[in-house]
């Protein structure tokens, strides 16, 4: 952890009173203590890095390596059964649908047919063991938030031919800003005293839950790690392969960004060794990070038990009840530059299928997208490569919301653009196609009929239909 030598007197003491204070919050745990205070040591001894710009290159194939030049994995069925045998699969669950307007994990929405992401992710595991004999186990890392539907959730996969893992992230204390306690000192002690610190967490908490030995004593190698509301985060062969002939203990899947990716951090070379950064120039960074990654289990023993994953410290400003508190968090995808021989993959966009809003929802339950064996899988018949652009009003921001307004999905297959405003309501069997803006008048309800064919229109009222 940072020493106290690199803190002045006042932060010294600021971080020894918060010590004393966390010290008698009997609601975590010690290694969740330690954790925590060595966390906010290094944000007060303002260890954030200067980076020195002029150093930034993009990466060079050898770092980021283009998914298409890597070697297809092994035919052999006994062989592939022997690789799948060393890999562990961990989605990210900590995240509630409250932005989706759920108020469960947001991995029990339903995302097609009536299927949950959680089934979808645990259908294609099942595929991947049955067909090869293979044990590949899923772990749900949770939040304190998710933890308890997490389980009631899981009960209903029991005959699965799965082995299912559930263990918590850390929960930290809120920050006070203007004295710098715990926000559960102050009274506080409920859910929003707390917070779970990001997915950087997810190397720790696996070491700290007990996991991360067992798999390691089950002769398993490597994890895939990527949040659970990404549909296309499926178990790639191809890149486990390649993870072990090259020995690389890391893997960031990144992607080619789109105009509507402004979000997401970039992987950069920087003094020989590959990290990631946050820009918005398209033009310089032409990749972004998926959050996918694969990681190898006996690194990430090594670098926990060294106490060297010392990523970037992320602080997050929160309000709660009036107060003003900050979180500190940290993102796993900083770890990249701590772990030996550490690599970017150029992946086709189809591994990035996430789902963070309603609109997104429209994208995948669709006829863009089918699924099979739990794996949702594009239209061939869509020619154009980028799926298109949606936006919808803040009438369609709630599940149940969104539901209710289509009689059923509309054909979006030739669809470049949509933005919908106001009071729409969508019949069945509505085909949309090119540029399309619907705009309800303000204290109007508009109705687009079943059947109805709309290419390349304004709409404002039931007149333009």
């Amino acid at each position: 952890m940072a020493s106290a030598a690199t803190l002045n007197p006042v932060e010294t003491e600021k971080l020894e009173k918060l010590r004393s204070a966390v010290a008698g919050l009997n609601q975590i745990s010690e290694n969740e203590k330690s954790g925590f205070i060595s966390l906010v040591g290094r944000y007060l001894s303002g260890e954030a890095q200067h980076v020195d710009w002029s150093k930034i290159k993009t990466p060079t194939d050898d770092i980021v390596v283009p998914y298409e030049t890597v070697a297809p994995p092994p035919e052999d069925e006994a062989k592939t059964k022997e690789l799948l045998d060393k890999l562990v699969v961990l989605k990210l669950n900590g995240g509630l649908g409250t932005t989706m307007g759920c108020t469960g994990p947001k991995s029990v929405i339903e995302v097609r047919n009536g299927l949950t992401f959680l089934d979808l992710i645990v259908m294609q595991i099942e595929n991947l063991n049955s067909k090869y004999g293979c044990k590949v186990p899923l772990v749900l890392m949770n939040s304190f938030n998710t933890h308890d539907d997490t389980l009631k959730i899981v009960e209903k996969y029991t005959n699965s031919n799965i082995e299912i893992h559930t263990f918590n992230q850390s929960q930290y204390p809120r920050l006070v800003v203007d004295d710098f306690s715990p926000l559960p000192c102050k009274g506080q002690t409920g859910r929003d005293g707390w917070y779970p610190p990001g997915h950087g967490d997810v190397f720790p908490s696996l070491k700290n839950s007990g996991k991360l030995d067992l798999f390691l004593s089950q002769g398993k190698e490597y994890i895939f790690v990527a949040n659970s509301d990404n549909l296309g985060a499926i178990v790639d062969l191809k890149i486990l392969s390649h993870l072990v002939q090259n020995k690389n203990e890391y893997c960031m899947e990144v992607t080619p960004k789109t105009l509507a990716d402004v979000k997401g951090g970039t992987l950069i070379s920087y003094e020989g060794k590959v990290q990631v950064g946050e820009f918005k120039s398209i033009e310089k960074f032409k990749i972004f990070n998926t959050n996918n990654l694969w990681v190898n289990l006996n690194a990430i023993k090594r670098l926990v038990e060294a106490d060297a994953l010392k990523m970037e410290i992320i602080p997050n400003p929160k309000e709660v009840d009036g107060i003003k508190v900050l979180q500190l968090e940290t993102a796993a995808g900083a770890a990249i530059k701590f772990f030996d021989n550490a690599i970017g993959m150029n992946v086709p966009r189809s591994r990035f299928l996430p789902v963070k809003a309603t609109s997104d929802l429209l994208l995948v339950q669709s006829d863009l997208y089918t699924v099979v064996d739990g794996f949702v899988i594009r239209n061939p018949a869509r020619n154009n490569p980028a799926n298109p652009t949606i936006e919808l009003g803040s009438e369609y921001k709630k599940v149940s919301n969104f539901l209710s307004r289509f009689k059923s999905i509309p054909s979006i297959i030739e669809l470049d653009s949509l933005k919908v405003t106001g009071d729409v309501w969508f019949g069945s069997g509505v085909a949309l196609k090119g540029k399309v803006t619907i705009n309800a008048k303000s204290g109007e309800k508009l109705e687009i009929p079943d059947g109805a064919v709309i290419a390349n229109k304004e709409i404002n009222s039931a007149e333009d239909v």
